[in-house]
C-alpha cells in the first residue's frame, strides 16, 4: 500500500521560503513520477513539478520555475519542493503525488496519478 505524507507547510511572508517534504513508503519508487500539485477552493487542482525518479527528470509549471525546486532522497524515500521567493498567489494546499512511469499519459495531468497525500497548507502574506 502506497503512503504519501507531506509536511513543511505554514505561513510565510512574500519573499521568504518553504520547504516542502513528501515521506512516501509501501513501493519502491525508482520507476515511478513524483508529483507536487496545488489547489485553492473553488479552483481544479494544478501541476507544480514533476520528477522522474531513478533519472532524475524534472518538469515545472512556468510559473514556478526558477523559484521552487524538486528533489528526492532515494536512501529515505523522500520528495522535497524548495520554495524560494514565494508570492502571495502561491497560497494553497499543495500535494504529493506518486505513480508508476509505465501508468503516466501526462505528469501535468492529476487523473495520471492514483497515489495521493493529505495535503499541506501553504500561505503566502503579502
Amino acid at each position: 500500500q502506497v503512503q504519501l505524507v507531506e509536511s513543511g507547510g505554514g505561513l510565510v511572508q512574500a519573499g521568504g521560503s518553504l520547504r516542502l517534504s513528501c515521506a512516501a513508503s509501501g513501493r519502491t519508487f525508482s520507476r515511478y513520477y513524483m508529483g507536487w500539485f496545488r489547489q485553492v477552493p473553488g479552483k481544479e487542482r494544478e501541476f507544480v513539478t514533476a520528477i522522474r525518479w531513478s533519472i532524475c527528470d524534472t518538469y515545472y509549471t512556468d510559473s514556478v520555475k526558477g523559484r521552487f525546486t524538486i528533489s528526492t532522497d532515494n536512501a529515505k524515500n523522500m520528495v522535497y519542493l524548495q520554495m524560494n521567493s514565494l508570492k502571495p498567489e502561491d497560497t494553497a494546499v499543495y500535494y504529493c503525488a506518486a505513480q508508476s512511469a509505465q501508468s503516466v499519459w501526462s505528469y501535468r495531468a492529476p487523473r495520471s496519478y492514483d497515489y495521493w497525500g493529505q495535503g499541506t497548507q501553504v500561505t503566502v502574506s503579502s
